[in-house]
Protein backbone atom coordinates (compact mmCIF):
# COMPACT_ATOMS: atom_id res chain seq x y z
CA UNK A 1 0.00 0.00 0.00
CA UNK A 2 1.51 3.56 -0.88
CA UNK A 3 1.13 5.98 1.46
CA UNK A 4 0.68 9.71 1.13
CA UNK A 5 0.97 12.85 3.07
CA UNK A 6 -1.55 15.38 2.41
CA UNK A 7 -0.67 18.85 4.08
CA UNK A 8 -3.54 21.22 4.12
CA UNK A 9 -2.24 24.57 3.12
CA UNK A 10 -3.73 26.66 5.44
CA UNK A 11 -3.34 24.28 8.98
CA UNK A 12 -0.06 22.83 7.76
CA UNK A 13 -0.55 19.86 9.96
CA UNK A 14 -0.51 16.46 9.07
CA UNK A 15 -3.44 14.68 7.09
CA UNK A 16 -4.19 11.37 8.88
CA UNK A 17 -2.72 8.38 7.10
CA UNK A 18 -0.74 5.08 8.43
CA UNK A 19 2.35 7.15 8.72
CA UNK A 20 0.86 9.98 10.49
CA UNK A 21 -1.19 8.01 13.20
CA UNK A 22 -0.88 8.74 16.48
CA UNK A 23 -1.29 5.18 17.29
CA UNK A 24 1.02 2.07 16.29
CA UNK A 25 -1.89 -0.35 16.20
CA UNK A 26 -3.27 2.37 12.95
CA UNK A 27 0.21 2.85 11.86
CA UNK A 28 3.17 0.87 11.88
CA UNK A 29 1.18 -2.07 12.92
CA UNK A 30 -1.80 -1.67 10.84
CA UNK A 31 -1.98 -4.60 8.65
CA UNK A 32 -0.82 -6.94 11.88
CA UNK A 33 -4.43 -6.33 13.50
CA UNK A 34 -6.75 -5.49 10.90
CA UNK A 35 -8.62 -8.53 11.66
CA UNK A 36 -9.91 -6.79 14.71
CA UNK A 37 -10.97 -3.44 12.88
CA UNK A 38 -14.13 -4.85 12.05
CA UNK A 39 -15.17 -5.45 15.60
CA UNK A 40 -13.48 -2.59 17.52
CA UNK A 41 -13.90 0.28 15.33
CA UNK A 42 -16.55 2.85 15.28
CA UNK A 43 -17.77 1.78 12.50
CA UNK A 44 -17.91 -2.10 13.94
CA UNK A 45 -19.50 0.17 17.03
CA UNK A 46 -22.08 1.55 14.96
CA UNK A 47 -23.07 -1.75 12.69
CA UNK A 48 -23.75 -3.04 16.01
CA UNK A 49 -25.72 -0.86 17.35
CA UNK A 50 -27.83 -0.90 13.73
CA UNK A 51 -27.73 -4.81 14.58
CA UNK A 52 -29.47 -4.24 17.49
CA UNK A 53 -32.08 -1.29 16.90
CA UNK A 54 -33.44 -3.98 13.71
CA UNK A 55 -33.24 -6.99 15.92
CA UNK A 56 -35.19 -5.18 18.53
CA UNK A 57 -37.44 -3.69 15.90
CA UNK A 58 -38.09 -7.13 14.42
CA UNK A 59 -38.59 -9.06 17.79
CA UNK A 60 -41.59 -6.10 18.83
CA UNK A 61 -43.41 -6.97 15.25
CA UNK A 62 -43.26 -10.51 15.97
CA UNK A 63 -45.08 -9.97 19.35
CA UNK A 64 -49.12 -10.34 19.46
CA UNK A 65 -49.20 -8.56 22.72
CA UNK A 66 -47.80 -5.33 20.63
CA UNK A 67 -50.56 -4.80 18.28
CA UNK A 68 -49.09 -1.63 16.77
CA UNK A 69 -46.33 -3.56 14.75
CA UNK A 70 -47.72 -5.47 12.54
CA UNK A 71 -45.21 -8.74 11.63
CA UNK A 72 -43.13 -7.87 8.80
CA UNK A 73 -43.60 -9.72 5.57
CA UNK A 74 -40.93 -11.88 4.56
CA UNK A 75 -39.05 -9.37 2.12
CA UNK A 76 -39.15 -6.64 5.12
CA UNK A 77 -37.52 -9.13 7.00
CA UNK A 78 -34.71 -9.59 4.60
CA UNK A 79 -34.29 -5.98 3.65
CA UNK A 80 -33.94 -5.18 7.71
CA UNK A 81 -31.18 -8.54 7.44
CA UNK A 82 -29.78 -6.82 5.51
CA UNK A 83 -29.12 -3.43 6.15
CA UNK A 84 -26.77 -5.14 8.54
CA UNK A 85 -25.83 -7.88 6.65
CA UNK A 86 -24.00 -5.30 4.18
CA UNK A 87 -23.22 -2.03 6.48
CA UNK A 88 -20.73 -0.23 4.74
CA UNK A 89 -18.14 2.38 5.48
CA UNK A 90 -20.59 5.35 3.70
CA UNK A 91 -23.60 3.50 5.97
CA UNK A 92 -21.62 4.63 8.92
CA UNK A 93 -20.31 8.19 7.93
CA UNK A 94 -23.98 8.57 6.71
CA UNK A 95 -24.85 7.91 11.13
CA UNK A 96 -21.59 10.26 11.96
CA UNK A 97 -23.53 13.09 9.65
CA UNK A 98 -26.43 12.73 11.61
CA UNK A 99 -24.49 12.62 14.66
CA UNK A 100 -23.16 15.87 14.30
CA UNK A 101 -26.16 17.87 14.06
CA UNK A 102 -27.59 14.76 16.92
CA UNK A 103 -24.70 15.51 18.91
CA UNK A 104 -26.03 11.94 20.17
CA UNK A 105 -24.54 8.88 18.59
CA UNK A 106 -27.35 6.04 19.30
CA UNK A 107 -29.98 8.68 18.45
CA UNK A 108 -27.81 9.37 15.33
CA UNK A 109 -28.16 5.58 14.66
CA UNK A 110 -32.29 5.85 14.94
CA UNK A 111 -32.69 8.49 12.54
CA UNK A 112 -30.72 6.66 10.51
CA UNK A 113 -32.50 4.13 10.32
CA UNK A 114 -35.70 6.19 9.82
CA UNK A 115 -34.32 8.07 6.96
CA UNK A 116 -33.49 4.14 5.25
CA UNK A 117 -36.76 2.36 5.55
CA UNK A 118 -38.61 5.23 4.75
CA UNK A 119 -39.66 4.16 1.03
CA UNK A 120 -40.77 0.53 3.22
CA UNK A 121 -44.15 1.38 4.12
CA UNK A 122 -44.30 -1.20 6.65
CA UNK A 123 -40.86 -0.23 8.39
CA UNK A 124 -42.15 3.73 8.25
CA UNK A 125 -45.56 2.37 9.75
CA UNK A 126 -43.47 1.04 12.66
CA UNK A 127 -40.73 3.35 12.68
CA UNK A 128 -41.32 5.04 16.44
CA UNK A 129 -41.06 1.22 17.34
CA UNK A 130 -37.31 1.97 16.57
CA UNK A 131 -35.82 2.37 19.18
CA UNK A 132 -39.03 1.83 21.75
CA UNK A 133 -38.81 2.26 25.68
CA UNK A 134 -34.86 1.81 24.83
CA UNK A 135 -32.17 4.19 26.83
CA UNK A 136 -28.67 4.18 24.60
CA UNK A 137 -27.18 2.28 27.26
CA UNK A 138 -29.58 -0.70 25.93
CA UNK A 139 -28.46 -0.63 22.50
CA UNK A 140 -24.73 0.41 23.58
CA UNK A 141 -24.32 -2.70 26.58
CA UNK A 142 -25.35 -4.78 23.88
CA UNK A 143 -23.38 -3.88 20.85
CA UNK A 144 -20.13 -3.95 23.03
CA UNK A 145 -20.90 -7.30 24.42
CA UNK A 146 -21.35 -8.41 20.44
CA UNK A 147 -18.26 -7.04 19.71
CA UNK A 148 -16.55 -8.59 22.48
CA UNK A 149 -18.00 -11.79 22.03
CA UNK A 150 -17.49 -11.51 18.37
CA UNK A 151 -13.80 -10.71 18.71
CA UNK A 152 -13.43 -13.20 20.52
CA UNK A 153 -14.51 -16.00 19.00
CA UNK A 154 -12.91 -15.48 15.49
CA UNK A 155 -9.63 -13.44 15.67
CA UNK A 156 -8.24 -13.82 19.45
CA UNK A 157 -9.11 -17.26 20.52
CA UNK A 158 -8.29 -19.15 16.93
CA UNK A 159 -5.14 -17.02 17.08
CA UNK A 160 -4.21 -17.93 20.62
CA UNK A 161 -5.13 -21.61 19.78
CA UNK A 162 -2.15 -21.53 17.02
CA UNK A 163 0.39 -20.14 20.18
CA UNK A 164 -0.98 -23.26 21.78
CA UNK A 165 -0.17 -25.21 18.63
CA UNK A 166 3.10 -24.45 18.45
CA UNK A 167 4.41 -25.04 22.22
CA UNK A 168 2.33 -28.24 22.10
CA UNK A 169 4.31 -29.02 18.98
CA UNK A 170 7.84 -28.01 20.00
CA UNK A 171 6.76 -30.27 23.35
CA UNK A 172 6.97 -33.25 21.42
CA UNK A 173 9.88 -32.22 18.96
CA UNK A 174 11.77 -31.92 22.18
CA UNK A 175 10.47 -34.21 24.74
CA UNK A 176 13.86 -35.93 24.87
CA UNK A 177 16.33 -32.94 24.80
CA UNK A 178 17.35 -32.97 28.29
CA UNK A 179 18.53 -29.66 29.68
CA UNK A 180 19.93 -28.55 32.95
CA UNK A 181 17.27 -26.73 35.30
CA UNK A 182 18.35 -23.37 36.63
CA UNK A 183 15.83 -22.71 39.34
CA UNK A 184 17.15 -19.38 41.12
CA UNK A 185 19.38 -18.94 38.49
CA UNK A 186 21.72 -22.28 39.68
CA UNK A 187 21.99 -25.90 38.32
CA UNK A 188 19.25 -27.57 39.57
CA UNK A 189 17.47 -31.62 38.75
CA UNK A 190 17.55 -31.85 34.86
CA UNK A 191 14.05 -31.49 32.67
CA UNK A 192 14.20 -31.64 28.91
CA UNK A 193 13.23 -28.79 26.61
CA UNK A 194 10.47 -30.60 25.45
CA UNK A 195 8.80 -30.82 29.18
CA UNK A 196 9.05 -26.94 29.49
CA UNK A 197 7.60 -25.78 26.46
CA UNK A 198 4.82 -28.59 27.65
CA UNK A 199 4.51 -26.23 30.94
CA UNK A 200 4.00 -23.88 28.82
CA UNK A 201 1.33 -25.24 26.73
CA UNK A 202 -0.41 -26.44 29.91
CA UNK A 203 -0.80 -22.86 30.91
CA UNK A 204 -2.55 -21.72 28.29
CA UNK A 205 -4.71 -24.00 27.67
CA UNK A 206 -6.36 -23.34 30.92
CA UNK A 207 -6.28 -20.25 30.37
CA UNK A 208 -7.79 -20.30 27.40
CA UNK A 209 -10.74 -22.11 28.35
CA UNK A 210 -11.15 -19.77 31.09
CA UNK A 211 -11.16 -16.64 28.19
CA UNK A 212 -13.72 -18.99 26.18
CA UNK A 213 -15.96 -19.93 29.19
CA UNK A 214 -16.64 -15.82 30.31
CA UNK A 215 -20.44 -15.62 29.42
CA UNK A 216 -20.74 -11.89 27.99
CA UNK A 217 -23.86 -10.40 29.45
CA UNK A 218 -26.53 -7.77 28.40
CA UNK A 219 -29.29 -5.96 29.91
CA UNK A 220 -32.23 -4.49 27.69
CA UNK A 221 -34.23 -2.95 30.95
CA UNK A 222 -34.83 0.30 30.32
CA UNK A 223 -33.51 3.86 31.70
CA UNK A 224 -32.72 2.33 35.48
CA UNK A 225 -33.06 -1.12 35.02
CA UNK A 226 -37.29 -1.32 36.05
CA UNK A 227 -39.05 -1.63 33.19
CA UNK A 228 -40.60 2.23 33.54
CA UNK A 229 -41.28 3.18 30.05
CA UNK A 230 -42.13 -0.21 28.52
CA UNK A 231 -44.59 -0.68 31.49
CA UNK A 232 -46.21 2.79 31.06
CA UNK A 233 -47.03 1.95 27.45
CA UNK A 234 -48.24 -1.88 28.07
CA UNK A 235 -48.81 -2.31 31.34
CA UNK A 236 -49.71 -5.80 31.56
CA UNK A 237 -46.80 -7.23 29.59
CA UNK A 238 -44.70 -9.72 30.69
CA UNK A 239 -41.65 -7.89 29.48
CA UNK A 240 -38.84 -9.15 31.45
CA UNK A 241 -39.17 -12.18 30.34
CA UNK A 242 -39.34 -10.30 26.71
CA UNK A 243 -36.40 -9.10 26.84
CA UNK A 244 -34.82 -12.29 28.26
CA UNK A 245 -35.80 -13.99 25.55
CA UNK A 246 -34.36 -10.97 23.36
CA UNK A 247 -31.11 -11.09 24.50
CA UNK A 248 -30.53 -14.46 24.88
CA UNK A 249 -31.37 -14.80 20.91
CA UNK A 250 -28.17 -12.54 19.96
CA UNK A 251 -26.02 -15.10 21.59
CA UNK A 252 -25.92 -13.63 25.14
CA UNK A 253 -26.24 -14.18 29.37
CA UNK A 254 -29.29 -11.52 30.21
CA UNK A 255 -28.80 -9.30 33.52
CA UNK A 256 -32.14 -8.52 35.12
CA UNK A 257 -30.62 -6.24 37.74
CA UNK A 258 -28.92 -3.41 36.46
CA UNK A 259 -28.78 0.35 37.05
CA UNK A 260 -28.75 2.44 33.69
CA UNK A 261 -25.62 0.44 32.57
CA UNK A 262 -25.08 -2.99 32.68
CA UNK A 263 -22.39 -3.12 35.52
CA UNK A 264 -19.80 -4.66 33.19
CA UNK A 265 -18.70 -7.80 35.72
CA UNK A 266 -18.38 -10.09 32.90
CA UNK A 267 -16.11 -7.85 30.71
CA UNK A 268 -14.20 -7.31 33.60
CA UNK A 269 -14.05 -11.28 34.05
CA UNK A 270 -12.58 -11.10 30.34
CA UNK A 271 -10.27 -8.80 30.67
CA UNK A 272 -9.16 -10.46 33.56
CA UNK A 273 -8.92 -14.13 32.36
CA UNK A 274 -7.24 -12.33 29.07
CA UNK A 275 -4.26 -10.52 31.38
CA UNK A 276 -3.80 -13.54 33.30
CA UNK A 277 -3.24 -15.34 29.76
CA UNK A 278 -0.83 -12.43 28.60
CA UNK A 279 0.84 -12.92 31.92
CA UNK A 280 1.98 -16.02 31.43
CA UNK A 281 3.21 -15.07 27.81
CA UNK A 282 5.39 -12.39 29.10
CA UNK A 283 6.96 -15.19 31.28
CA UNK A 284 7.27 -17.75 28.51
CA UNK A 285 8.74 -14.93 26.94
CA UNK A 286 11.49 -14.32 28.97
CA UNK A 287 12.16 -17.85 29.59
CA UNK A 288 12.68 -18.19 25.68
CA UNK A 289 14.67 -15.22 25.75
CA UNK A 290 16.76 -16.27 28.28
CA UNK A 291 17.12 -20.23 26.14
CA UNK A 292 18.42 -18.02 23.54
CA UNK A 293 21.03 -16.61 25.43
CA UNK A 294 22.24 -19.62 26.76
CA UNK A 295 22.40 -21.13 23.32
CA UNK A 296 19.66 -23.27 23.94
CA UNK A 297 17.89 -22.05 20.79
CA UNK A 298 19.39 -20.55 18.19
CA UNK A 299 17.35 -18.56 15.55
CA UNK A 300 16.88 -19.05 11.62
CA UNK A 301 18.33 -16.13 9.62
CA UNK A 302 15.98 -14.12 7.24
CA UNK A 303 17.59 -12.97 4.15
CA UNK A 304 18.17 -9.30 4.61
CA UNK A 305 17.33 -8.83 8.47
CA UNK A 306 20.02 -6.91 10.47
CA UNK A 307 20.44 -7.75 14.25
CA UNK A 308 22.44 -4.38 15.28
CA UNK A 309 23.04 -1.29 13.32
CA UNK A 310 26.76 -1.82 14.36
CA UNK A 311 27.61 -5.58 15.62
CA UNK A 312 26.97 -7.42 12.29
CA UNK A 313 27.15 -10.70 13.95
CA UNK A 314 23.95 -10.28 15.96
CA UNK A 315 20.79 -11.89 15.79
CA UNK A 316 18.40 -10.41 18.65
CA UNK A 317 15.45 -12.22 20.24
CA UNK A 318 13.35 -9.32 19.44
CA UNK A 319 9.82 -11.30 18.50
CA UNK A 320 9.86 -12.26 21.57
CA UNK A 321 10.69 -8.87 23.50
CA UNK A 322 8.55 -7.00 21.31
CA UNK A 323 5.89 -9.65 22.21
CA UNK A 324 6.82 -9.00 25.92
CA UNK A 325 6.19 -5.03 25.48
CA UNK A 326 2.93 -5.76 23.86
CA UNK A 327 2.00 -7.81 26.53
CA UNK A 328 2.39 -5.58 29.12
CA UNK A 329 0.72 -2.71 27.10
CA UNK A 330 -2.51 -4.48 26.64
CA UNK A 331 -2.19 -6.10 30.10
CA UNK A 332 -2.17 -2.24 31.73
CA UNK A 333 -5.28 -1.80 30.01
CA UNK A 334 -6.72 -5.04 30.54
CA UNK A 335 -6.66 -4.08 34.57
CA UNK A 336 -7.35 -0.80 34.17
CA UNK A 337 -10.67 -1.66 32.50
CA UNK A 338 -11.57 -4.30 34.78
CA UNK A 339 -11.18 -2.08 38.03
CA UNK A 340 -12.42 0.79 36.42
CA UNK A 341 -15.60 -0.92 34.60
CA UNK A 342 -17.43 -2.51 37.47
CA UNK A 343 -17.68 1.31 39.31
CA UNK A 344 -20.50 4.01 38.18
CA UNK A 345 -21.74 6.66 40.97
CA UNK A 346 -25.16 6.43 41.34
CA UNK A 347 -27.52 4.81 38.61
CA UNK A 348 -25.13 6.53 35.74
CA UNK A 349 -21.94 7.75 35.56
CA UNK A 350 -20.39 8.45 31.89
CA UNK A 351 -16.43 7.53 32.47
CA UNK A 352 -16.94 3.87 31.24
CA UNK A 353 -17.76 5.59 27.80
CA UNK A 354 -14.28 6.59 27.22
CA UNK A 355 -12.67 3.73 28.41
CA UNK A 356 -14.82 1.15 26.23
CA UNK A 357 -14.00 2.86 23.58
CA UNK A 358 -10.36 1.12 24.01
CA UNK A 359 -11.27 -2.16 24.20
CA UNK A 360 -10.19 -2.52 21.08
CA UNK A 361 -6.63 -1.08 21.97
CA UNK A 362 -5.74 -3.53 24.72
CA UNK A 363 -6.90 -6.67 21.99
CA UNK A 364 -5.01 -5.29 19.51
CA UNK A 365 -1.73 -5.28 21.87
CA UNK A 366 -2.40 -8.89 22.33
CA UNK A 367 -3.17 -9.71 19.51
CA UNK A 368 0.34 -7.95 18.29
CA UNK A 369 1.87 -10.14 21.11
CA UNK A 370 0.51 -13.36 19.51
CA UNK A 371 1.83 -12.29 16.28
CA UNK A 372 5.37 -11.94 17.39
CA UNK A 373 5.29 -14.94 19.34
CA UNK A 374 4.39 -16.71 16.60
CA UNK A 375 6.84 -15.74 14.23
CA UNK A 376 9.56 -15.71 17.24
CA UNK A 377 9.03 -19.27 18.07
CA UNK A 378 8.92 -20.33 14.25
CA UNK A 379 12.40 -19.13 13.60
CA UNK A 380 13.24 -21.49 17.09
CA UNK A 381 16.02 -24.69 16.17
CA UNK A 382 16.78 -26.66 19.74
CA UNK A 383 20.96 -27.04 19.78
CA UNK A 384 20.97 -30.19 21.34
CA UNK A 385 24.45 -30.39 21.54
CA UNK A 386 24.52 -27.02 23.42
CA UNK A 387 21.78 -28.63 25.66
CA UNK A 388 23.80 -31.86 26.60
CA UNK A 389 26.68 -29.80 27.09
CA UNK A 390 25.37 -27.46 29.20
CA UNK A 391 23.75 -30.33 31.45
CA UNK A 392 26.73 -32.85 31.51
CA UNK A 393 28.88 -30.17 33.22
CA UNK A 394 26.81 -30.75 36.21
CA UNK A 395 27.43 -33.67 37.60
CA UNK A 396 26.68 -31.71 40.88
CA UNK A 397 22.88 -32.42 40.26
CA UNK A 398 23.34 -35.79 40.96
CA UNK A 399 23.51 -35.47 44.81
CA UNK A 400 20.14 -35.20 44.69
CA UNK A 401 19.33 -38.85 43.42
CA UNK A 402 22.50 -39.88 46.05
CA UNK A 403 21.24 -39.05 48.45
CA UNK A 404 17.64 -40.08 48.24
CA UNK A 405 18.90 -43.69 47.83
CA UNK A 406 20.85 -43.66 50.78
CA UNK A 407 17.97 -42.36 52.55
CA UNK A 408 15.83 -45.98 51.63
CA UNK A 409 18.59 -47.76 52.88
CA UNK A 410 19.48 -46.33 56.33
CA UNK A 411 22.11 -44.43 55.77
CA UNK A 412 23.23 -41.90 58.23
CA UNK A 413 23.56 -38.09 57.12
CA UNK A 414 23.04 -38.78 53.74
CA UNK A 415 21.70 -34.99 53.10
CA UNK A 416 24.20 -33.65 54.89
CA UNK A 417 26.93 -35.63 53.22
CA UNK A 418 26.04 -34.85 50.03
CA UNK A 419 26.14 -31.13 51.12
CA UNK A 420 29.18 -31.31 52.54
CA UNK A 421 30.45 -33.02 49.05
CA UNK A 422 29.01 -30.75 46.49
CA UNK A 423 27.75 -27.75 48.00
CA UNK A 424 28.71 -24.36 46.25
CA UNK A 425 31.85 -26.53 44.52
CA UNK A 426 30.38 -28.80 42.58
CA UNK A 427 31.85 -32.06 41.44
CA UNK A 428 33.16 -34.62 39.11
CA UNK A 429 31.75 -37.53 37.33
CA UNK A 430 35.49 -39.28 39.08
CA UNK A 431 34.56 -37.67 42.41
CA UNK A 432 30.53 -38.93 42.82
CA UNK A 433 31.48 -42.05 41.59
CA UNK A 434 34.34 -42.61 44.11
CA UNK A 435 31.88 -41.75 46.74
CA UNK A 436 28.88 -43.95 45.26
CA UNK A 437 31.64 -47.04 45.72
CA UNK A 438 31.85 -46.47 49.28
CA UNK A 439 28.22 -46.52 49.84
CA UNK A 440 26.59 -48.93 52.10
CA UNK A 441 23.83 -49.70 50.19
CA UNK A 442 23.18 -52.68 47.51
CA UNK A 443 24.98 -53.28 44.82
CA UNK A 444 22.72 -53.15 42.42
CA UNK A 445 21.95 -49.89 43.67
CA UNK A 446 25.49 -48.52 43.18
CA UNK A 447 25.30 -49.98 39.93
CA UNK A 448 22.60 -48.40 39.21
CA UNK A 449 24.02 -45.03 40.62
CA UNK A 450 26.56 -45.55 38.71
CA UNK A 451 25.01 -45.63 35.25
CA UNK A 452 23.32 -42.72 35.92
CA UNK A 453 23.87 -39.33 34.19
CA UNK A 454 23.05 -35.78 34.49
CA UNK A 455 20.91 -36.43 31.24
CA UNK A 456 19.55 -39.31 32.18
CA UNK A 457 18.31 -37.98 35.42
CA UNK A 458 15.03 -36.32 33.72
CA UNK A 459 12.25 -38.31 35.75
CA UNK A 460 9.16 -38.69 33.61
CA UNK A 461 9.62 -35.35 31.49
CA UNK A 462 10.08 -36.55 28.02
CA UNK A 463 6.45 -38.76 28.71
CA UNK A 464 4.70 -35.53 30.52
CA UNK A 465 5.83 -33.47 27.19
CA UNK A 466 4.42 -36.13 25.06
CA UNK A 467 1.31 -36.33 26.91
CA UNK A 468 0.12 -32.83 25.88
Amino acid sequence: MTLKLAIPFAANKLMFTSLSSISPLDGRYAPKVVDLRDHFSEFGLIRNRVKVEIAWLKALAAEPAIAEVAPFSTSTQVKLDGVVESFLPQDGEAVKAIEATTNHDVKAVEYWLKKRFADNAEVAKASEFIHFACTSEDINNTSHALMLNDARKQVMLPTLDRVIARFVALAHELADAPMLSRTHGQPASPTTMGKEMANIAYRLKRARKLIAEVEMTAKFNGAVGNYNAHLSAYPDFDWAGFNQRFVESLGLSFNPYTIQIEPHDAMAELFDATARCNTMLIDACRDIWSYISLGFFKQRLKEGEVGSSTMPHKVNPIDFENAEGNLGVANAMLRHFSEKLPISRMQRDLTDSTVLRNMGVAFGHTLLAYDSLLKGLGKLEADPAKLVADVDQAWEVLAEPVQTVMRRYGVENPYEQLKALTRGKGITREGLHAFIQTLAIPDAEKTRLLAMTPASYIGIAAQLARAI
